[in-house]
């Protein structure tokens, strides 16, 4: 029985699939089913490769869960204020909590008021949108949902094509699928851009109102909202009645949405655009050529875009603490500044700042667009928009204009002895000040130079100047120009005297000094400016004091050209060849490099570097620079824990014997007591420097300071032309430190400088470098006979002297010290030439 029951289902079986065998095979012989399978396939497989070529490279999803936007690099002075910011997109990252309820719903109302009730896409849209496309013949555009735009923005090219709307569509589902509706708008509001180089909305609200994003109203979160679709199209400059309309239909979209009141509506449609002029965010200039250096420093170490990092400056979003100090900064600035107007005056107009070749009735953006500065905040940047025999009509960068009098522009054009009125046409940018209720002619001084202060201490740059504005020229004279110091680096010649066994007392002799260079160039004889003859046998603290060259080519020879340019190459100066003409400054160097020069030698010869970053952070606080950068532990403690402070081990070579060091700052405070820096004694203070005048002469130093401050100086023209004999160190350049130091030392502490261990403070003749006994320095009259001098040990002269012969030689010796410290540099290097 149950044999006759298998036999039986087998055969239905067979029978079943006989029949649907046949079936098919009946089906398959009709040609209209043959072709509907045919289009089936064809359409499957269609279909799996327009998936595979849409789907094919899109970006990762958990590349937006790990995106970071570009953000600007944020710089800090040294009080924690803030001065400056790198960026080519002006942009501020919130978080979703921080957007603003009623900028949420704007946003909604006027992008995507069904966002968060859609998976990511408008599908009643994309199917409009295609047949419009296809109907007008035109690709797709709108229709896009917040979700396509993250797509597109962050993940997509901006291509306008159906297959990138496809790629939108598709990756849009999956970022859906991936990521919260709160996280994907947060990501739109803080990316989309806006118009006015504002990405995200906190950037637009400071960009269009000047505020932050908290104290806007309603009425400027609706126009907000209306920019993502063109920003050009609504700016209140070229069309504002088209923006109100604009953004009058967003707050009626948020109305007829429930997102607001009717109250609400009515007040915001009645409120202003309220927008700022864009040309209110001009640069404020702090700081110009500091924050430049520290800009150019940054992109050395990270690279300037993304594609250089993550810690690129356009890109990166760092936090940079600087040395900065703008109260310093602004006192170098003035003083060099007031200090080329005082030696440019009377020498005429130097001519316009640029030229603006097609002026037309857009002058306004083509003048805002220089990005020019006129150095003194009561100068400004004008252009010549119109000009008659009475007077001209200058134009600035917010739009104003004013009349330029015939009278107010006599002076005449540098070389010539035409009025600079007569010069003047229309397209010229110049400077002008509002003097007496008018505005006059300003004229930009040609001559330049450079300015660094430095903290000795640490090595840290608090104020740099280059030039009279950065942005007139972004040339950095404080760093970039190459210079000879002249003798500023008299002090590391005679250092590297003191480290072969010379003494502050040793004598020296001030007379002729001649070289054989060989048969080509025969032989050279140094001279000393003023005194052809010398003066004799001398101290090395009068040479250094009086500069007297021949004394230091002398010991420089004595010691070695090899020896003085090491130490030259150790204190970070510059590497020379080993010519005895370096050691009157010959060679070519920077005043930042001179500055820090000095300043190790008032650090008691500790290798020091400048510095103007002190730390780099990156977006989330890590700390990337210095490398070596090590938390100090329990300094931010809220209560003293009864230990001793913390305190920072320093790691520092010695860059010269610090007795070496000691004892040339001891002699460098003479050259301001009763030296060639004399201008500064009156400062009331401890201060050490030295003065240059190279040959020409062609440029001005003095670099000097005191025990918690130096600063270095130098004057010149870009182009090296002689400044005139009469142009010296202590009477072009002293005077700009004093200006600044008179500001800068105000408050700061007297503090003399300290003598390392094992200096040991002898009397001696001042003249003569004999050992005194029996007699005390004076310590109110810098030109006493006996002073203290700083020795190493065992190092001490050994003769002394009577205190009867010291009256009877001081009375000769004074003398001789007025006569030579009257005579000026100029009357040698006028008969002479070389390098002083």
């Amino acid at each position: 029985m149950a044999g006759s029951d298998e036999s039986s289902l087998r055969l239905r079986l067979t029978r079943d699939v006989e029949g649907v065998r046949g079936f098919a095979r009946r089906a398959w012989r009709r040609w209209w089913v043959r072709w509907i399978v045919y289009l089936g396939a064809a359409g499957l497989i269609a279909a799996l490769g327009l998936y595979i070529a849409i789907a094919r490279d899109l970006p990762s999803i958990e590349k937006l869960k790990t995106y970071q936007p570009p953000l600007p690099t944020h710089v800090r002075g040294i009080d924690g204020e803030p001065i400056q910011s790198y960026a080519r997109e002006r942009r501020v990252e919130l978080t979703y909590a921080e957007f603003p309820p009623l900028l949420v719903r704007a946003y909604l109302a006027a992008e995507d008021r069904t966002f968060f009730e859609h998976g990511g896409l408008d599908y009643p849209g994309l199917v409009r949108a295609a047949f419009e496309g296809i109907m007008s013949g035109s690709t797709p555009r709108g229709t896009s949902t917040i979700t396509q735009q993250v797509a597109k923005n962050l993940l997509l090219t901006n291509e306008v094509s159906y297959i990138r709307k496809a790629r939108e569509a598709l990756l849009a589902y999956r970022i859906e699928d991936a990521l919260p509706k709160e996280h994907i708008l947060e990501l739109y509001l803080n990316q989309i851009f806006l118009g006015r180089n504002a990405y995200g909305v906190q950037a637009a609200a400071r960009a269009y109102f000047g505020k932050d994003l908290k104290e806007l109203s309603l009425a400027q979160f609706a126009y907000l909202a209306i920019l993502p679709k063109g920003p050009a199209n609504y700016t209140p400059e070229r069309d504002m009645e088209r923006a109100l309309e604009r953004r009058n239909w967003a707050l009626g979209e948020m109305l007829r949405n429930e997102f607001i009141t009717p109250e609400q509506h009515a007040a915001a449609i009645a409120e202003p655009l309220g927008t700022v002029p864009n040309f209110a965010r001009a640069d404020t200039n702090v700081g110009g050529y500091f924050v430049e250096a520290v800009r150019r420093q940054l992109i050395e170490k990270f690279g300037e875009s993304a594609e250089d990092g993550p810690y690129s400056v356009y890109a990166g979003g760092l936090w940079v603490r600087t040395s900065f100090d703008q109260r310093l900064q602004g006192f170098a600035e003035e003083a060099l500044r007031d200090a080329l107007v005082r030696y440019e005056r009377g020498r005429g107009w130097s001519g316009p700042v640029r030229e603006i070749e097609d002026l037309g009735e857009n002058w306004q953006r083509q003048l805002a667009g220089l990005n020019l500065g006129a150095g003194y905040p009561e100068w400004r940047i004008a252009v010549v928009v119109a000009k008659d025999a009475a007077d001209a009509t200058i134009g600035f960068t917010d739009g104003k204009t004013a009349s330029l009098p015939r009278s107010a522009a006599q002076m005449p054009r540098r070389g010539t002895s035409t009025p600079a009125f007569s010069a003047l046409k229309a397209g010229d940018v110049i400077a002008v000040e509002q003097a007496g209720g008018a505005w006059a002619l300003r004229s930009i001084p040609v001559v330049s130079g450079g300015m660094v202060v430095q903290d000795p201490h640490t090595g840290r740059v608090l104020a740099m100047q280059g030039g009279f504005d950065s942005r007139l020229a972004s040339f950095n004279r404080a760093t970039q120009a190459m210079r000879q110091p002249g003798s500023t680096i008299k002090p590391f010649v005679y250092s590297a005297a003191l480290e072969q066994g010379m003494t502050p007392a040793t004598q020296i002799i001030d007379g002729p000094f001649c070289v054989y260079q060989g048969a080509a160039l025969g032989q050279k004889c140094f001279r000393n400016f003023a005194n052809q003859r010398g003066a004799g046998a001398q101290t090395m603290r009068w040479g250094i004091e009086q500069s007297r060259n021949l004394m230091t080519v002398r010991a420089a020879s004595q010691t070695g050209m090899d020896n003085v340019v090491k130490m030259i190459e150790r204190v970070g100066i510059g590497k020379y060849s080993p010519f005895l003409s370096m050691a009157l400054g010959a060679g070519d160097t920077t005043v930042m490099n001179m500055t820090n020069a000095f300043s190790i030698l008032v650090a008691n010869g500790r290798a020091l570097n400048p510095s103007l970053i002190d730390v780099a952070q990156d977006r989330d606080g890590k700390v990337i620079f210095p490398e070596n950068w090590r938390a100090c532990q329990n300094c931010n403690q809220r209560e003293w824990d009864g230990k001793a402070m913390p305190r920072p081990r320093v790691r520092m070579r010695q860059a010269m014997d610090p007795l070496t060091a000691y004892q040339m700052v001891h002699i460098l405070e003479g050259v301001v007591q009763r030296g060639t820096a004399t201008i500064l004694r009156d400062l009331g203070r401890p201060l050490m420097g030295k003065t240059g005048t190279s040959s020409g002469p062609t440029n001005v130093w003095f670099i000097g300071g005191s025990a918690d401050l130096v600063a270095g100086v130098y004057m010149g023209f870009d182009q090296p032309r002689s400044m005139g004999g009469y142009a010296q160190g202590g009477t072009i350049a002293a005077p700009i430190f004093k200006q600044f130091a008179v500001k800068a030392f105000e408050g700061m502490d007297v503090v003399p400088f300290r003598a390392p261990e094992g200096i040991r403070m002898v009397r001696i003749d001042r003249r003569s470098g004999r050992r005194v006994f029996g007699a005390w320095p004076s310590g109110d009259d810098p030109r006493a006979a006996v002073i203290w001098e700083a020795f190493k040990p065992e190092s001490e002269p050994r003769r002394t002297i009577r205190r009867e012969e010291i009256v009877e030689r001081a009375k000769d010796k004074d003398r001789e010290d007025l006569r030579i410290e009257r005579a000026r540099d100029s009357d040698f290097l006028q008969r002479e030439g070389g390098i002083y």
